[in-house]
Order: C-alpha cells, then structure tokens, then sequence
C-alpha cells in the first residue's frame, strides 16, 4: 500500500487488532461524559417515549436508561399503549419542548403504523432532537454545519477518525439508503471528502461494486449478506446490522468470520456500532443540555 492510497496510514495489525470494538470506544466516551455531566449546574435530561410493546424497541429504551445512569444524566421515559393517537403523542412532546428541565426528547422507532414518524419526530423541538432526525439537524448536516448528528453515523466515524483516514480519496460504498443510517452516514463522509456511492440490496453488480471500496459501510438488516469475495483485502468494513438468528444468536449484516482474514479493520456484531449509538445518544444529550441552558461551565458550541 503505497503512494496516494488513503488506506497508507493504518498499521496492518494481528487478527484480533483488526477488530473495532465498540466496547472500548465507548467506555472511554462515556468516562469523559461522566466527567462533563458533574461540571453542570443540574443533570443534563433525557425524555424517552416509547408506543406499544416492540420487544428490540424495549431492549434499547432500557440500554439508554442504563446509559444514562452510568453517566449521571437524569432519564424520564413515557411508555404508551398502542392505541396512542398523534394528538396524544404530540401534546407529550408539545409539553416536553416547553419543559426548561428536559433538554433532549427521543422517541422510540419504528412506531405503531398509524402514526406518521415524520410528522412525529418534525414536532421535536431541534435543539432537543438527540436523534438528529429532525429535517432542521438533517439539513444542516446535509450542508456541512451540522448542530446535532445522528448517533449512529456520528458514532461510526468516530470509530474511523480513531484510524488516522485521510479521507480526500478514500472511495467508500454504503449499503443501505435509510434516513437513520445510510443518508447520515453518506453526508457525514462526504462532508469528510470522501467519495460515496451509495446501494441498496437490489443494486445490480452490488459485490463488484463492493469489491473496488476502500470503505464498506453495511446496513440493509440482512443476516451475513456480505461474504469475503465482496470485499477488496484491506478494506475497512463497518457492520451496521442487527439480526437474530433461528437459533438466537445475534449477527451483522456481514459475514464476520469469512471478511475477518481480508478487511484491515472490521466491526463485530454484537460488542460495535450498537455500543457507540448509545454512547453518541449520551454526547447528544450532554450537547442538547449545552445547547438549552446558560450553564457557564461551558462554551457554547
């Protein structure tokens, strides 16, 4: 790997340096969180709302709870039948956006099908939009001033800033066009200087397309899509899936064990990403309560 190659800068490492793990990268933001969250004059909050009984959407309100407890920011959840009208959701979040006490609101996707999440998620007010959905946050992202960034992709490239890219020239594919991942993540690399291309599961030619990234960046939400023949050697590939599989056990998007041997650095599933979009919802959060408050402990961002 010589000359103009973006990827020069990596140290190829032994098999189990490959790994990005999710769990160390997130335990030190959390740590500096938790530094962060004691300077402030209250505990920053967060609201969560959840409708209906979805077993994931339970798990997760529930590892953002405990996320927050780690850190010290103060958790509030409203846990609502399924036959909550919008009027009901939206005069929640009306109240939540005029409560001084509460600086980020979250509600919990995908909802019931008779609520429109658009309409839901566009009454949030944007600067307690910790998600980062909000067409305001999404917009600012798309024109490089991002304000609040969508955990998710915020927390991927945290993970690939952690590897020295130079990202002018890095040739990235992305699997998977949805508005929480695959857009995010695109406009986050590209506001890097990279060069995307953006696919879905039904793209024509989708593993020789693969095949030429420096960077492959997987969410579609099936269970080991990506095999080893689709990934150039020393590609980085950053698994966003979640999948359960017949016998219970959790996998990606990728084909972990196959793509191992070949990518430079690879995420696992469980134990990556999923990890850092907890960690980036706390950073969120703490950067809402900057955002809310005239807490003179910190510079306004």
């Amino acid at each position: 790997m010589v000359g103009g190659n973006p990827l020069a800068k990596i140290d190829y490492l032994n098999m189990h340096n490959k790994i990005l793990s999710g769990k160390e990268f997130s335990t030190n933001i959390l740590s500096d969180i938790s530094i962060q969250v004691a300077k402030c004059k209250r505990p920053p909050c967060l609201a969560v709302i959840l409708v209906g009984v979805n077993a994931a959407s339970m798990v997760y309100v529930n590892n953002k709870k405990n996320a927050c407890k780690k850190v010290g920011i103060t958790s509030i959840a409203s846990e609502l039948p399924e036959t909550t009208t919008e009027t009901e959701l939206l005069d929640i979040i009306n109240n939540l956006n005029k409560d001084e006490n509460v600086d980020g609101i979250l509600v919990q996707l995908p909802l019931p099908e008779h609520l429109n999440s658009k309409l839901i998620i566009d009454n949030i007010a944007p600067l307690k939009d910790v998600d980062g959905f909000h067409r305001y946050n999404m917009g600012s992202l798309a024109l490089n001033d991002p304000l609040i960034c969508p955990c998710t992709p915020h927390g991927v490239m945290y993970m690939l800033d952690k590897l020295n890219l130079t990202y002018h020239g890095l040739n990235a594919v992305i699997i998977g066009m949805s508005n929480i991942v695959g857009r995010p993540m695109a406009l986050e690399l590209i506001n890097r200087g990279t060069t995307v291309t953006m696919c879905n599961s039904k793209t024509r030619n989708l593993p020789g397309i693969t095949a030429r990234a420096d960077l492959v960046v997987v969410g579609v939400g099936r269970p080991k899509m990506v095999k080893a023949n689709w990934i150039k050697p020393g590609a980085i590939v950053i698994d966003i899936g979640m999948n359960r599989l017949d016998d219970g056990k959790l996998c990606g998007d990728v084909d972990f064990d196959e793509v191992l041997p070949v990518a430079s650095h690879i995420t696992p599933v469980p134990g990556g990403v999923g990890l850092m979009t907890i960690a980036m919802l706390m950073q969120n959060t703490l950067h809402c309560y900057k955002l809310n408050t005239a807490d003179l402990a910190f510079e306004r961002e």
